[in-house]
């Protein structure tokens, strides 16, 4: 459902000059799969998604996206996916229920489609007590499930996650990551990206460590503890990050 062949982002920095963000990005993902970019904060995890998500357009490379490839037919690729952040945010004037409507309809779902769509999200996700509420007045949590709703209205097959738990309370992470894997359950294809090693070992049947823009390391976790020698998964990041940068 995902296959990413050597793809490259640079940008130009007035005074750092050239920034290699993604630095010949290869990887497949499939249906039912979990695939975790693992890496520090800066990696370039980021920049990949949006890569994906058509946010950012490659300096190199490409990917296809259940079928549809993000140069050529991006439209067919947004209506692919839902995509996920910690920093998704919300319209703070439409009511909850209005978000998810709104990005049904920006997806092509309208009439009693898209009513009964709507009714089916807000009873799964427990969202029926404040849908009436603008979503400036919802806390935290709230804003999250709604966000997960829209996420998933139009029944993307690919899901992309980016440190979607990134400054929430344990229970509000606790609700995305019982989501995450419910989307394994359903045969979705999910890319998660994190630096959070419980997450990595909790949700991710795949993992490529990410370090300055590269793949470093690639493998299961019980993999990545083999390659590093090491039986502790941050150790074993460490490791492998530690000696990139040495052979840089």
């Amino acid at each position: 459902m995902i296959n990413v062949e050597n793809v490259s982002k640079s940008f130009h920095d007035r005074k750092r000059g050239t920034i290699q963000a993604v630095d010949d990005i290869s990887f497949e993902s499939h249906p039912g799969e979990i695939f975790g970019l693992l890496g520090a904060n800066g990696a370039g995890k980021t920049t990949m998604l949006r890569i994906l998500g058509t946010l950012l357009r490659p300096t190199a490379g490409t990917a296809t996206i259940a079928g549809h490839n993000i140069l050529t037919a991006p439209e067919d690729v947004r209506r692919s996916i839902g995509f996920l952040s910690g920093s998704t945010a919300v319209y703070g004037r439409l009511t909850a229920r209005e978000m998810i409507e709104y990005f049904g309809k920006l997806n092509g779902i309208h009439g009693p489609h898209l009513k009964t769509r709507v009714d089916e999200l807000i009873e799964q996700f427990e969202i029926g007590e404040f849908q009436k509420g603008r979503c400036d007045k919802l806390s935290t949590g709230q804003k999250q499930r709604v966000s997960i709703a829209r996420s998933i209205v139009h029944r993307p097959p690919v899901m992309i996650f980016d440190e979607p738990t990134s400054g929430l309370d344990v229970m509000t992470s606790q609700t995305i990551m019982s989501f995450i894997e419910q989307c394994r359950l359903d045969r979705l294809t999910v890319i998660f990206s994190t630096h959070i090693m419980s997450e990595v070992e909790r949700l991710c049947d795949k993992i490529a460590v990410v370090h300055h823009g590269k793949i470093v390391a690639r493998g299961t976790v019980e993999e990545l503890r083999v390659q590093s020698g090491e039986q502790v998964l941050e150790n074993a990041f460490l490791k492998i990050v530690s000696e990139a940068a040495q052979d840089a």
